[in-house]
Order: structure tokens, then sequence, then C-alpha cells
């Protein structure tokens, strides 16, 4: 707790508990109340059973990542206390029906069900927070009746008598040490996002027409937001009978001129590879959402992880030009995928958004300036004045050939997967192969011309330098703040972009810095070997983790102190 700058609260139970219904009203009233938030979330992959949590992280500022101290642990079930219990800090409380044998003095006994009934005690709950914290509980009711909207009223009627239950039960036992937020100024205009809500709105400002889909966690979730605003924007949504349908959907779709977008994690991108590769040769521009979580196989569905990185770099058989960007906050999940769409589309060929589990299902106020506006793609270029003259693979040294879209006009729009020549058309010259190859290899200029340089953070000449790609860079950055804070000169470098990658972006921060370490979501430190292989530089140490679990300051600092003896 830091004197009523920030809270970190974490809601427990089991799945079918309300966990996290309880977790995203609380959310909203602490938005709307003037707070920010940061939301991340635990669960397994089941329906009922298994321990779920939801922790918001809640101040006056935008907070950088998860926390691992607890400033108010909300069990709703004996497993959350037992397990989270050492978690709690010194002027915490632990909020529970039962109480325990430790007597440590930082519990409150609540009598959740006495006081509403059974299946009520996660709003009897979130009322005991809400009065406990200072949140007005008209407000709160307001979001209970918009979650409650499609139920029975009788429903609602019984979650706000049990809200009121919790609010008056706090109101009389309310606990002397506890140390509340200040009141925070009312902000408008923001937004309640996840990373994948985010995904969808940024490629729907783009212009998104077309997305196919075979769902599996954690990338489902953006083909849902697509399918939300579908009808009202014009976007069709396809659910296919396999990840290889998709796929081949989304590469027609693309040829037909829609925007076209496909989702999916790491065993979903597996089955996609050769569709890679046919719109590498199509030349045809399609966003593939690579949704990270850990492999191999099935993996941990509902865990996150960054181990996919050298997997999406060398997907698809064969030789092509890509790009690869990976958000590094929520609001960059917007703008990146935005960009992406509108890069397939330039570079005419496949561009990839490597996201994670983190960032699935992390929930951010997001301000509406901080995304960029509406810029829809347009597709296809113009027809030549001589439209005989048309080829759709004519050789250009920018690699960049006329894309006429099928209908359009009057000249025939061919496309083969087999190697062919400048009209489209199969060819076994080997001579024309090596001029195609190259043609379509050349277009990695346009991608190095609209390469994103990483985010330098700190002194020049550091002593130690955190580099970081993709969802880590709230964790590194809040470590490299606390390392400061302690007399170490310390800097960030964050990667939102991982290919193709420009050394004369960054390659002289690694080498003034006294100490280059690499944090990363893998086990193998994939980032950190590809900036070897691209500029030679090898990191001094590598701090991984691959438990499934999204980076804090705290497990940063622990494995830097391991590392450093």
């Amino acid at each position: 707790m830091t004197d009523g700058k920030e809270l970190n609260i974490v809601i427990g139970g089991e799945a079918g508990q309300g966990v996290q219904t309880m977790g995203h009203l609380l959310s909203e009233a602490l938005a709307a109340s003037g707070y920010s938030i940061l939301v991340s979330q635990t669960y397994h992959s089941r329906i009922r059973g298994g321990h779920n949590t939801y922790a918001i992280r809640c101040g006056l500022t935008p907070p950088p990542a998860p926390k691992r101290r607890i400033d108010l642990l909300v069990a709703l079930n004996e497993e959350t206390a037992h397990l989270h219990r050492g978690e709690v800090s010194e002027l915490g409380l632990l909020i529970a029906e039962h109480g325990s044998d430790s007597q440590m003095g930082n519990e409150v006994v609540v009598p959740f069900s006495e006081l509403a009934g059974k299946k009520m005690e996660n709003t009897v709950a979130l009322g005991v927070v809400c009065g406990l914290i200072g949140l007005d509980r008209q407000l709160v009711a307001v979001f209970m009746q918009k979650s409650f909207a499609k139920k029975d009223d009788s429903l609602l009627r019984k979650n706000n008598d049990a809200l009121a239950a919790g609010y008056r039960w706090i109101a009389d036992k309310r606990p002397a040490k506890f140390q509340s937020l200040e009141p925070a100024a009312r902000k408008d205009g923001r937004l309640l996002l996840t990373g994948n809500d985010a995904i969808a709105l940024g490629a729907l400002s783009a212009g998104l027409r077309f997305c196919s889909f075979y769902p599996m966690t954690p990338a489902t979730s953006i083909i849902l937001a697509i399918i939300a605003a579908a009808d009202r924007l014009g976007v069709v949504c396809e659910q296919a009978e396999d990840e290889i349908a998709a796929v081949n959907m989304a590469i027609g779709a693309a040829f037909a001129g829609a925007p076209s977008l496909v989702a999916t994690s790491g065993g979903g991108f597996a089955l996609m590879n050769e569709g890679v590769s046919l719109a590498g040769m199509t030349e045809t521009p399609l966003l593939i959402v690579v949704a990270q979580r850990p492999g191999p196989a099935t993996g941990l569905p509902t865990r996150t992880e960054q181990g996919d990185l050298e997997f999406v770099l060398h997907a698809g058989h064969g030789e092509f030009p890509r790009a690869v960007l990976a958000p590094t906050t929520v609001a960059e999940c917007y703008a990146l995928a935005q960009k992406a769409m509108h890069l397939a589309e330039k570079s005419q060929g496949p561009v990839f958004l490597l996201t994670d589990q983190y960032f699935a299902d992390s929930l951010q106020d997001i301000a509406r300036t901080e995304l960029p506006a509406a810029s829809p793609v347009t597709a296809g270029t113009s027809a030549p004045e001589d439209e005989a003259a048309y080829q759709r693979y004519q050789l250009a040294e920018n690699g960049l050939s006329p894309r006429l879209l099928p209908g359009r006009s009057k000249e025939l729009v061919a496309a083969d997967s087999d190697e062919h020549d400048e009209a489209g058309h199969i060819t076994e010259d080997l001579a024309l192969r090596t001029r195609m190859a190259d043609k379509r290899m050349a277009k990695l200029g346009l991608l190095q011309a609209e390469c994103l340089a990483p985010e330098y953070e700190g002194e020049d000449k550091t002593e130690l330098l955190l580099v970081c790609w993709g969802s880590s860079r709230g964790a590194v950055r809040e470590a490299a703040a606390m390392l400061r804070a302690g007399g170490r000169t310390t800097a960030t470098l964050s990667f939102r972009q991982v290919w193709p990658l420009l050394p004369e972006q960054f390659l002289h921060r690694l080498q003034e810095a006294g100490k280059v370490v690499v944090v990363e979501g893998n086990a193998t430190g994939q980032f950190a070997r590809l900036l070897r292989r691209e500029t030679g530089f090898a990191a001094d140490a590598v701090v991984g983790r691959y438990d499934g679990l999204a980076f804090d300051a705290d497990y940063i600092l622990e494995k830097l102190a391991a590392l450093e003896g």
C-alpha cells in the first residue's frame, strides 16, 4: 500500500463463484470514479472448479504491470486465503467468510452467506470492498443494472440487496488501520479495454471487412469483439471447420479486395503455415494475429508466455518478406493492429501481430485520445492507363507490382501458387524464378522503411540496460524505476517490432551500456538470440519466465539479484 496513492486488490475463488463478475463491476466502478486500473487474471481451463484470481491494481496514476504484494485480498473460498495469505502486505487486509488459526491480525471475517444467502457471496463482497474504498453505491448500482439488464428483474433486486448489505456491514466494522485510496478527479472519455478488445477495434478502424477463425484461447475474444460490431460496420465473420480453412478463406477474401484478418494461437497457427506461404507467393495482404500461450501441444491454454517468436518469424516454407509487430501496451494493441492492416496492404503480403494471454485478459482504462483516428485501408491499386499492359506480378525494383481487384476492371486478375511469370501464369523458367524471388524479397526494403524503433528510457551509457519486447515492458520499466530509486543507473529498451530489425536504431544503446540483460517470457532467450544473429551483440544475461504467469517487477529484481550473486 502506498499512502492512499494505490491499491492492489485480488479477488480469488473457484470458477463459477462469480470472481470475474465481481471483478469487472469493481473495475468499472473504480474507473468511473477517476482511478486508473490494470486488471490481470489467472484461471484454469475448465468451466467449474480450479482456482481463479482477478487482480486489480488501481491508483491515481496508470499502473505499469501486475504487482505481487496484495493490499486487499478478497477470498470467496478457503483455498484463496490459504494460497495467497502470505502475499498480503504488512498493512493489507484479508477479507474472508471464515477466519484462520494464524491470528495474523489483518483478517476481516465477513458472514457473506448470512448477509444475503448462498450464491450472493460475491455481491456482498463487492459491497464490502466498495464501501471500504469509499465508492459511491449508486454508481456501482448503475453498472450492476447494466450487467443484469438481460436477466430477470428479481435477480437484479436480490443483487442490489446483497450489495447494500455489504455496504452496511463494512460501515459498522471498518478496520481502523486500513488506508483507502485518496479521492480521484473524474476522467471523461475513457474506455475500458482488454488487449484483445483493442486489437479488434484497431483492425476495424483500419477498414477490416472479413475475418475467419476457428476458436482457440486466448485469441477467440478478438473475433468475438469483431463479431459484436460486424453488422454495424459491414464486416463478414466466418467460423471455419479448422484453421487451414480459416487462413485460406481470409486469403481469398483479401484477393477479392476485402481487408482481412485471422486470429489464432500457437497450435492453430501450426495448421496455418501452408496458407502463410500461399499469401507470400500470391502476394496477398493478410493480418495474422498470434496470441501466445505456453506450449508445446495444448500446453497451458489459459496462461501466458512469449514462446512463439521464432515460430512466427520462420513460419511458412520458402522465403518471403514479413513484418512482426508486438504491442507493449493495451493502447498499442489498437495502434499496431491498425498499422499492421496498412502494412499488409502496402507490402502485399502477410504481417503478424504477436500478442499473448496476458494482453488478452489485461483490462485497462484508455483515454480516447490515446487511440489513433480511424484510417481505412484502400485495397488494390489503380488500373494503368493502358489496361492491356497490366501484369499482376510485373517485375519492379521495389518489389511492388500493380494489384487490381477481380471485377473492378476489364483485365483478367490472375494468381498462382506455383512460381509464375509477370502475368501470373505458371512457369518453369528458372532464370525468371530467380527474378521473381528477388522481386518478392525486395519488399523487405519497404518493411524496413516502416520499421518502428524500440523505445529507450533512461540516461545514456547506463550501468544496466534491461531489454524487452511485447507485453513484458510494463514490469521491466517498473523494475528499472525501483533500481534507479535504489541508486543504480538503469535504462530500458522496449521493442514493439521484432522483425525486421534495424541495428542502426538501437545497437549503440546496447554497446554503450555497462551490462545488458534481456527480459522475455520464454525458456531459451529467443529474442536475445535474434539480437545476436542480427547485430552480433550478445547480451550478458537473460531473465526468462515460463511458468505461465506474467512478469512483475519483484520477479525481475529477484532474478537479477540471483544472476549477480
